[in-house]
């Protein structure tokens, strides 16, 4: 199991490190995120209510999360690394835990920005939302890494993301909006979790299968 580990932790530093290196990742995200809540500030009317900010940034983070995803595997894509990867002495979900794992770590940089603007502009944070952007995290970037798998293969990728991640994503929105704006929220919360769960474990045993088709 140390092995594996160690395994997931070198495949991460590398994932995390060429994405640093290429200085475009962390800047599209921060910027994509940012816009957008600059003009659901401006769209929304000054007395807009507290659930339909909460509803904007939730499609705010969704859709900056997609961006991401669409990136997952851009490296091995541009450099034909995929084969090599595959090839490498590693247990293949230790590639998706890896990929995950980068995935949430970008992801999380964004929303470090996010929230304090989200708060600055709407004045309307509390824990629970952080709480279920936290869980939510978990669910997009494990589904999602295991979607832009699938997609890598064919020539629509950009197109086939998005028509197979959405679909996965709405228990996650739903759950991450009933946490935002509901009286009972840790109901929500554990919704989250829960789905969190299951999908890590059907992504992380499926993924050899999904590559090696």
């Amino acid at each position: 199991m140390s092995g594996y580990l160690r395994d997931v932790a070198l495949l991460t530093r590398k994932d995390v490190l060429l994405e640093l290196r290429a200085r475009d990742a962390v800047p599209a995200l921060l910027l994509f995120v940012v816009s957008a809540l600059v003009v659901f500030h401006f769209a929304l009317p000054a007395d807009a209510a507290e659930l339909a900010a909460k509803g904007m940034l939730w499609v705010a983070i969704l859709f900056t999360a997609l961006l991401g995803l669409g990136r997952a595997f851009q490296a091995e894509r541009q450099q034909s690394m995929l084969d090599g990867l595959l090839l490498a002495p590693c247990d293949r979900s230790a590639i998706w835990l890896a990929k995950t794992l980068a995935t949430i770590v970008f992801l999380g940089v964004a929303e470090l920005v996010a929230l304090p603007a989200f708060a600055l502009f709407f004045s309307a944070l509390d824990w629970e939302t952080v709480a279920g952007i936290a869980l939510a995290n978990l669910g997009i970037c494990a589904v999602g890494t295991l979607v832009a798998a699938m997609a890598l293969a064919s020539r629509a990728r950009e197109l086939l993301l998005p028509l197979l991640f959405l679909p996965l994503a709405i228990p996650i929105v739903v759950g991450g909006v009933g946490a935002s704006v509901a009286d009972d929220g840790g109901r929500y919360l554990g919704f989250l979790a829960l789905y969190d769960a299951v999908f890590a474990i059907i992504s992380w045993a499926s993924f050899e299968y999904v590559v090696t088709e």
